[in-house]
């Protein structure tokens, strides 16, 4: 087997003795090609220079989730394909929902041991993926399409996102207590958290109009606080469509509600109330804003939209795991 290791070096979990030891396991059971990331988007050019190649079986992303996500666009930007390499994943970051969600250990050098099992003993799975896009239509309809493997968001937890890659940029650690001063620092400046300017259309339903939050998952949990899994919709799978939790009202009471239910959230029950909206399942919807809000992918922040149209693609990739 011929594998593309892609490494970020500001994978804030790694040492560099720590991926020098990563680097040798792999290379003792495979043709293993080091690249290391220089630049935002460098991971994702990797991944498109793999699923070009005739020779690559595998890309193994070392990072957080942004260089996941940055090496599945890479990977797809061609749709999904058999003839696509597979994605293995060890966790860099500090956060890692994506390799948690698929049961991976949070650490690299275990993970990497089970990476190595895996290949052993020929497992892997095909996952479903969502897939974000600017609405034929609307203002937004020239923005590039880009898939997402656990969650985005517009409004409100984007806005949190925003705030955190600001402060990192200042050269802040990302902690989860710099994750909480963002979240009531969002609350206390966001000018519509007590008139909802999102409105959910999806085919042969009703549209859902005056939301505030809206947050779509493509597995479970959404997040993870420390070790403590964080379920914003329970029921979400890599084997289903995509999730959605939305809020009609951020009102201090039903902020302290909701935040409650989601520090208490199990995978039998996730928040829920008169003004939370959720919907299972879903293979394509749009989300309407009356004014620009942020967005985020898998933790990243993408600017400003007003309108963006998400598909649940199922069986989009194959994961070694």
């Amino acid at each position: 087997m011929r594998a593309l290791l892609v490494v970020n070096p500001a994978a804030t979990t790694t040492s560099a003795r720590t991926r020098d030891v990563l680097i040798h396991a792999l290379a003792s059971e495979m043709k293993l090609e080091v690249v290391t990331t220089e630049y935002r988007g460098h991971a994702r050019d990797l991944g498109r220079q793999a699923a070009d190649s005739d020779d690559i079986d595998m890309v193994v992303a070392l990072g957080g989730d942004g260089t996941v996500n940055e090496v599945v666009n890479g990977l797809l930007h061609r749709g999904p394909d058999s003839r696509v390499p597979g994605l293995a994943v060890v966790p860099g970051g500090s956060t890692n929902v994506f390799a948690r969600a698929l049961g991976l250990p949070n650490d690299a050098v275990e993970a990497t041991g089970a990476l190595l099992d895996a290949l052993r003993e020929e497992r892997e799975r095909t996952v479903g993926l969502g897939l974000a896009a600017g609405t034929p239509g609307t203002e937004d309809e020239s923005v590039p399409s880009r898939w997402f493997t656990f969650c985005a968001g517009l409004g409100f937890d984007a806005g949190v996102v925003g705030r955190v890659e600001q402060q990192r940029e200042l050269g802040r650690r990302s902690t989860h207590a710099l994750y909480l001063r963002q979240v009531l620092r969002q609350f206390l400046d966001d000018p519509h958290r007590r008139h909802g300017t999102i409105t959910l259309e999806r085919p042969g339903a009703d549209p859902v109009t005056d939301l505030v939050l809206s947050i779509i998952c493509n597995t479970s949990p959404w997040t993870f606080l420390g070790n403590r899994p964080v379920y914003a919709a329970p029921k979400a799978s890599f084997d289903t469509g995509l999730d959605v939790l939305a809020l009609s009202r951020m009102s201090t009471p039903s902020v302290a509600r909701y935040a409650t239910q989601l520090l208490t959230s199990s995978p039998e029950r996730g928040p829920h109330g008169k003004h939370a909206v959720t919907l299972h399942d879903l293979a394509d919807f749009t989300l309407h804003s009356k004014v620009p809000l942020p967005l985020q992918m898998d933790g990243d922040h993408l600017g400003l939209r007003t309108s963006v149209t998400f598909t649940g693609v199922r069986r989009a990739l194959r994961v070694i795991v």
